[in-house]
């Protein structure tokens, strides 16, 4: 089932968020692209916007606070039952607290990490709000991996603070790749070392239905993307939107679910 209604279990991704300048333009590029519908908040809580899909929420747009703010990217929040419990044992693990704990308005409460390869996260526990109503399934959230050029310390904090077990990944044997599960066998996601990268960063990949449609309509409302590329669990293609925020969208391979 695609459906959340609870809160998730410790480190699973449960919500998204991208901070950005142009809030109608990013509804109408974001909107076209996967047909989300849009409840824009009060001016007064800085007009923070759910993105809709058949009225549930599946991610949140916001006018970036700094002015000046030249980068933007998707943010990625973990799920965990007791948030400052949760920043203790990042902090101890050599985690930097860039966000202390905060309850938000009744929905939940939330802390901002940066990890010790440099990645920033988020924790969230919900209370009104559990995160992403709907996963795994077309224009929704699929998975969030880590990229980073320094994996090793990376992988040990999140095994640390999330109780993480490390698998490599013999599908993809070229490559640095560690997937991270959860105690019950749950994969998460992963940790992909690459000593190209410029900076450690999670990404966010959406499944579609149609990679190609999915690019195509990036295209044609003010994004770019590279040309989608077939893997081992499915077609998949690297978007950037038009205020620099990258994000993958993909399909699953012909046949079935990867």
């Amino acid at each position: 089932m695609s459906a959340v209604t609870t809160n998730q279990p410790l480190g699973t991704p449960t919500w998204i968020d991208l901070g950005i300048p142009d809030l109608d333009r990013a509804m109408s590029f974001y909107g076209s692209v996967f047909g989300w519908e849009f409840d824009v908040g009060p001016e007064e809580v800085g007009r923070y916007t759910m993105c809709l899909l058949r009225g549930k929420k599946v991610a949140a747009l916001m006018p970036n606070p700094d002015p000046s703010a030249t980068d933007f990217w998707w943010s990625v929040y973990l799920a965990t039952a007791d948030v400052d419990e949760t920043v203790a044992r990042a902090a101890d693990a050599g985690g930097i607290v860039l966000a202390e704990p905060m309850d938000v308005m009744g929905e939940g409460r939330m802390a901002i990490l940066r990890d010790p390869s440099g990645a920033q996260f988020g924790l969230w526990r919900g209370f009104a709000h559990v995160g992403c109503e709907l996963v795994n399934e077309p224009n929704t959230l699929l998975r969030n991996d880590l990229v980073t050029p320094i994996p090793g310390p990376a992988r040990e904090f999140y095994a640390t603070v999330f109780d993480f077990t490390l698998d490599g990944n013999p599908d993809l044997p070229g490559m640095d790749f560690t997937f991270l599960r959860r105690p019950d066998g749950h994969e998460i996601g992963g940790i992909l070392g690459d000593p190209t990268a410029p900076a450690s960063a999670w990404g966010t990949l959406f499944q579609v239905a149609d990679a190609d449609a999915a690019v195509a309509a990036a295209r044609a409302n003010g994004g770019t993307a590279l040309d989608p590329t077939d893997m081992p669990y499915g077609r998949t293609a690297e978007v950037t939107d038009p205020f620099g925020a990258k994000f993958t969208v993909g399909s699953p391979p012909a046949g079935g679910q990867g």
